[in-house]
């Protein structure tokens, strides 16, 4: 059956790619940004009034960090999705992560505890070296991650995790650990497409996320875009996301260095929606991280009627 679904799903990830539209030519397709690093809040509004972007997840950056994050997100309530990080590649955090000093997650706590935030991340607890980012290669399922886990359980809010495939095995235990707290694998580990099918099958909590990995040449590495030709998306990997496209959200990994990057990064996520099928182009794009970031509403008592 898996075998058939599977085969139903690649004839129509090849029928909606082959007929989507220019994206040139089209109006923009709603989405949520899952994915940004927001060091200028100008820019990034503009490239969402550009590009069809009706909120964003944002997080620190270079020039940012929690606070301004946070009051920017109260000055854009209806456009900014505040998240909290408290990630080893600031200088700030990394001695706290090297010792798991249990600190650091008293200062999550009470970051969480003030209400501004409704997320965590993103938290790079492994990332290979990048032009102006030191190399992180801390346990995936060490005390610290799984304190920030923990914390995420208590506040009910999701964790963005950023944690290279080479530490996967460390990082399954965590998630086997956690199976009720919801994390979502900022650009999906990077990993090839049998391990993003394992480990969709083996973590129902997983939702793997998609920035960086639709722009059409990514700096890294040749084979981290999911493109196999810098406009089309490989088959396979459209029909492993037709086939659960509920496990699946998109970003822009947008970081603000300039707006011809930015634009670049925006229009490849459009490129990549529009090579979906209708029903999951609405969850791709919108209604599975409006899942993530929305609290569960807590029962309503039952109501004993008053005797007469």
């Amino acid at each position: 059956m898996n075998k058939l679904l599977s085969l139903l799903a690649l004839a129509t990830a090849v029928t909606w790619a082959a007929t989507a539209s220019s994206a040139d030519e089209s109006p923009p397709i709603p989405f949520i940004d899952a994915h940004v690093h927001l060091n200028d809040e100008g820019m990034q509004l503009e490239l969402m009034q550009r590009h069809g972007i009706e909120q964003a997840v944002v997080f620190w950056g270079r020039h940012s960090d929690n606070g301004s994050v946070a009051a920017a997100a109260q000055r854009q309530p209806e456009r900014f999705i505040p998240f909290v990080s408290v990630s080893p590649e600031r200088a700030a955090y990394r001695q706290a992560w090297a010792q798991d000093d249990p600190r650091l997650l008293d200062t999550l706590d009470a970051l969480l505890a003030s209400g501004r935030f409704r997320g965590i991340g993103e938290i790079s607890v492994t990332h290979f070296p990048s032009p102006g980012l030191p190399e992180a290669d801390f346990d995936p399922n060490g005390a610290t991650l799984r304190g920030i886990l923990g914390l995420a359980r208590k506040h009910r809010v999701p964790v963005m995790v950023h944690a290279e495939w080479t530490r996967l095995r460390e990082f399954s235990a965590l998630l086997a650990a956690f199976p009720d707290v919801p994390v979502i694998w900022a650009h999906g580990g990077y990993t090839p497409l049998f391990v993003a099918q394992r480990m969709l099958d083996q973590h129902p909590n997983l939702t793997y996320e998609l920035s960086a990995r639709t722009w059409p040449v990514h700096p890294r590495s040749p084979d981290y875009t999911l493109l196999r030709d810098g406009q089309n998306v490989w088959p396979q990997w459209l029909a492993l996301i037709e086939a659960r496209p509920e496990r699946f959200i998109v970003g822009t990994d947008a970081s603000h260095r300039s707006a011809e990057s930015e634009a670049m990064k925006a229009r490849s996520v459009q490129n990549f929606l529009r090579q979906l099928s209708p029903s999951a182009q609405t969850l791709v794009a919108r209604v599975n991280l409006l899942r993530l970031v929305t609290p569960p509403q807590e029962p309503k008592p039952l109501r004993t009627p008053a005797p007469p």
